[in-house]
């Protein structure tokens, strides 16, 4: 019997916890994205999906289906947007529940899969393709965890690991080179909540510390995955106990739950089991000796397919990633397989925080109907009043005021999404001023004019918090674009 086929019964509980946990991260993401994408990219959205559509359509005809993968050539209204991440949601609670597992799984990647491509650059995020990736493996997790599954999921929370770390490592970034990265980053990131606040006051050399800690356990520590048990369990303990620290301190989504989620596959039954009532371990996993289960013969060569193809597009990927050029058509024609990526969203090189932001630009947007009287838009999370505390949002991800962090660099591609926006704004339409915490004109005219202000923010000290109760402080820098762009 070939071992390959070989179903792992040490890991049929660690895979039935998986698969509920999985589905319980799909349902938050679909639900986060029900109510944001009309106002993103639907029809009076910031970038209107049809639109994209009909200009990859005039350009490449019938092949506009290949760029542009998605079920919503179909239909792509905004009730079909809404639509989808509601069927999507409605799946994941099947999935949860053991029902048709292997079919939900795959309606909700295809779904996730054709939001990622509708969502333009509003989803174009590592954890989008992270999770579509591990739900599409999951499908052949459903019948139990044979080997070469296993090592797929185990190479891809090594990529997610190792290659963060590495491109800290390349990046040249002084941050990271000189451990003073979470010295600034518990203030610079997208979107801190209270516990960022806290975080910041530590002592620098603890900060510091955390910095050397991050990097051991993202270049050295993901080699443990591949190691003796005991070694994959330290590997597993520290990367979720990591994870739990970033909750606690980042508003990041539901990409640390998903992390914590690919390393409880490094613990087999005898750890996973004690997590798990008495009644459900002997239901899962009979204490009687049961005869060794084996993969069928096609799924054996559905899944050692799966296995060369992830590795022939994620190591192609790698190479790109870290700068490896070659001359040699045979390795060029390789290489290549890695462009695929951005259409599959599967065998993604990974790169969390490569650099780090050492100052925080913020952008407060106002209109006004005269000119003379202006009145502020507020949005739902990104710091925006010094008075108010930095709120959590995991796992949900608020796409929006995630975006406007990438606008003060100034970049071509993020001015063009942000003027957009701001015309949005000008008509006042709702889809999109849905999206925010408050419309000044809601109900009303809409604004004639238009400004933006650019702030540099920095956390309080607990003296100034204590004297204030402010946990932000603010300087002016002027009006953008007139200002200088944010650096990196």
């Amino acid at each position: 019997m070939n071992p390959l086929r070989k179903i792992d019964k040490n890991y049929r509980l660690s895979s039935w916890l998986f698969l509920r946990l999985l589905a319980l991260i799909f349902f938050a993401a679909f639900i986060s994205l029900y109510g944001q994408l009309p106002g993103l990219v639907g029809e009076n959205g910031i970038l209107p999906l049809v639109e994209l559509q009909q200009q990859l359509l005039d350009r490449f005809g019938m092949g506009a289906w290949w760029r542009l993968p998605t079920l919503f050539w179909f239909e792509s209204s905004d009730l079909a947007l809404q639509g989808a991440a509601l069927a999507g949601a409605a799946l994941a609670l099947l999935l949860l529940l053991g029902v048709w597992q292997r079919l939900s799984l795959l309606l909700m990647v295809l779904l996730y899969l054709s939001c990622y491509h509708a969502g333009q650059t509003f989803m174009n995020f590592q954890w989008d393709t992270l999770l579509i990736e591990t739900g599409l493996l999951a499908i052949f997790l459903v019948r139990g965890p044979s080997w070469l599954v296993l090592l797929l999921l185990h190479w891809l929370l090594f990529r997610l690991r190792f290659l963060s770390g590495l491109s800290k490592w390349l990046s040249g970034d002084p941050s990271w080179g000189g451990l003073t990265a979470l010295n600034y980053y518990f203030e610079t990131q997208p979107l801190p909540h209270i516990g960022s606040w806290y975080a910041h006051q530590l002592p620098a050399w603890l900060l510091q510390g955390g910095t050397a800690l991050v990097l051991f356990s993202e270049l050295v520590v993901p080699f443990f995955i591949f190691l003796p048990r005991r070694f994959r369990i330290f590997a597993a303990i520290l990367t979720i106990a990591i994870q739990v620290v970033i909750i606690a301190t980042s508003n990041h989504n539901f990409v640390n739950l998903l992390t914590i989620l690919l390393a409880l596959l490094l613990l087999d039954d005898r750890i996973v089991g004690r997590l798990l009532p008495r009644f459900l371990r002997q239901r899962l996993a009979p204490e009687r000796e049961e005869p060794t289960a084996t993969l069928s013969l096609p799924a054996f060569w559905i899944h050692t397919t799966l296995t060369v193809v992830i590795f022939s597009i994620s190591l192609p990927a790698i190479s790109h990633m870290v700068g490896l050029r070659t001359e040699t058509p045979w390795l060029q024609a390789w290489q290549r397989l890695g462009s695929v990526t951005p259409l599959t969203a599967v065998g993604s090189a990974y790169h969390i925080f490569p650099t780090m932001q050492t100052e925080r630009q913020e952008l407060e947007i106002e209109g006004s109907i005269d000119g003379v009287v202006w009145h502020p838009y507020r949005f739902r999370y990104k710091p925006g009043p010094v008075e108010i505390p930095p709120p959590f949002n995991v796992p949900h991800q608020p796409r929006l005021d995630w975006m406007i962090w990438f606008v003060p660099p100034q970049h071509a591609e993020m001015r063009q999404w942000f003027d957009r926006f701001l015309y949005r704004l000008w008509q006042n339409e709702p889809a999109v001023t849905s999206l925010l915490a408050v419309n000044p004109f809601e109900g009303g005219e809409p604004p004639r004019y238009l400004r933006v202000h650019a702030w540099r923010y920095r956390f309080t000290t607990p003296e100034e918090r204590q004297a204030s109760g402010h946990w932000w402080q603010r300087e002016y820098l002027g009006l953008f674009p007139q200002t200088p762009p944010r650096r990196p």
